[in-house]
């Protein structure tokens, strides 16, 4: 009885983290100065509503000596074309002692909308975890700007200009008059 607990309860974690990442997609790159179709990059599973992501396989291209310049994306076989917004990256990015990264830019609903890739220098006594590497962000919505008061217009179409402040008298006439109204209606003592 024990036995088959165990194995159910195996079982059961093999099946959660193999269905942990849900999506996939494939990252092209392309050499800009060449008539050269695009060539797959790396295959990407992903999750949207956690951003965790694992690379499947990941191709070094063949670039030529002579590109400077790589287009970065995801590109429809069947259509021929680009089915996301596609970023620019120099071939030193894929050059030896950097390491490259792919971040994938989803829409709210989880869909890749963009791809663009970077590297960093790997450091001389780094041993480990200097191979290419995923990132993925998801849009949120922006800050609304903090926005003054609205300019007044008079009805003729002109700025309209502040009343001028009024002046210490024009505000408090009335405590002086009450100042004298008290003093004049004070008794006054009798000798």
């Amino acid at each position: 009885m024990r036995v088959l607990t165990v194995l159910a309860a195996l079982c059961a974690s093999a099946l959660a983290a193999t269905s942990d990442f849900i999506d996939s997609t494939t990252v092209y790159i392309q050499q800009i100065d060449a008539i050269s179709p695009p060539a797959p990059l790396a295959d990407i599973k992903y999750n949207p509503s956690t951003l965790s992501a694992e690379l499947v396989s990941f191709d070094a291209p063949e670039i030529e000596p002579e590109s400077k310049l790589l287009r970065v994306g995801i590109y429809d076989v069947a259509t021929s074309s680009w089915k996301s917004s596609t970023s620019i990256t120099s071939v030193e990015t894929f050059a030896k002692g950097y390491s490259p990264t792919l971040v994938l830019s989803l829409d709210a609903q989880g869909g890749v909308i963009g791809v663009s890739c970077k590297s960093g220098k790997i450091d001389a006594g780094q041993t480990r975890d200097f191979g290419p590497k995923i990132k993925v962000r998801k849009t949120v919505k922006g800050k609304l700007p903090e926005l003054n008061k609205p300019v007044v217009l008079s009805p003729e179409g002109k700025v309209a200009t502040p009343e001028p402040e009024k002046t210490l008298l024009q505000k408090y006439w009335w405590v002086g008059l009450a100042a004298v109204m008290l003093l004049m209606t004070a008794g006054g003592g009798s000798e």
